[in-house]
């Protein structure tokens, strides 16, 4: 880790970080080396790999990225050591054969394979569309997103969750466990917007890569940077809709167990 505490330095990854050290609504803060969050973990060297499952104890991973990435850049170096668990989470409802989006229409043999699911959500206001695709995972995979939480609540030793970024995907299933935790709101927003220290280097990460290149080109280098308004509309959403974050987990079989697990393993 860096000096800061959170920050895990990698070679072949520019976003890991804790969720330890956090500050709860009861005073108290988040535990250090439980649970992990990080970008793309396809490049990661062996002594990044020896950090992660030697010293810092890492046994799971949860893979949010849907079947099309994980075919297209393979499931990464993780997959090798026999410690650690590898999860598959997508949270981009099934359709078609070589993307995630949902459709009804049969499986089109000569789709672009590198279309991605959030490749035609462009048309909205950019808080509108951002908080829509955040809550579109709930509404299309809420199976995705309760099993990842109970991952970070059962597993032992240390889980990692990831995505391609570690912004989006990534930041929704941690401000939800960081939620169930009692982290602050305030501490919740600022897990999320500190990603942007790390923005450029991410999309010089996944511009190298054809899965994402194109995607990343189509759109303003602004439009990447997570801002405390599009995570604060979610939680928003869910507050009106659910009475918070744990209204939807209960109403998508969240028990008061796995609360007391997740708790278990984030708090001091």
């Amino acid at each position: 880790m860096n000096e800061n505490g959170r920050w895990i330095v990698l070679e072949g990854a520019v976003n890991v970080r804790d969720l330890g050290g956090l500050p709860t609504v009861d005073g108290g803060v988040t535990r250090s080396g439980r649970v992990l969050r990080g970008d793309n973990l396809q490049s990661l060297t062996p002594a990044d790999v020896n950090l992660l499952v030697a010293e810092l104890k890492l046994r799971h991973v949860i893979d949010l990225r849907s079947n099309t990435e994980v075919r297209l850049e393979g499931p990464g170096p993780l997959t090798d050591e026999s410690v650690v668990e590898i999860h598959h989470h997508t949270l981009f409802a099934e359709g078609g054969l070589f993307t995630d989006a949902a459709s009804d229409d049969p499986p089109d043999e000569e789709l672009d394979e590198r279309a991605l699911p959030w490749a035609d959500a462009e048309r909205l206001d950019p808080e509108l569309r951002v908080t829509g695709h955040y809550y579109g995972y709930l509404r299309d995979r809420p199976d995705s997103v309760v099993a990842a939480l109970r991952v970070m609540a059962h597993g032992d030793g240390a889980a990692l969750v990831h995505c391609a970024a570690g912004k989006d995907r990534t930041g929704v299933l941690c401000a939800l466990a960081e939620e169930v935790a009692g982290v602050t709101r305030e501490a919740i927003v600022a897990d999320y917007v500190a990603t942007g220290e790390r923005i450029a280097a991410i999309i010089e990460r996944l511009r190298s890569s054809d899965t994402y290149r194109v995607d990343l080109d189509s759109k303003p280098a602004d439009s990447h940077v997570p801002r405390a308004e599009y995570i604060e509309h979610f939680l928003e959403i869910l507050d009106t809709r659910y009475g918070g974050p744990m209204g939807w987990l209960t109403e998508h079989s969240w028990t008061a167990d796995d609360t007391a697990a997740l708790r278990a393993r984030l708090r001091d």
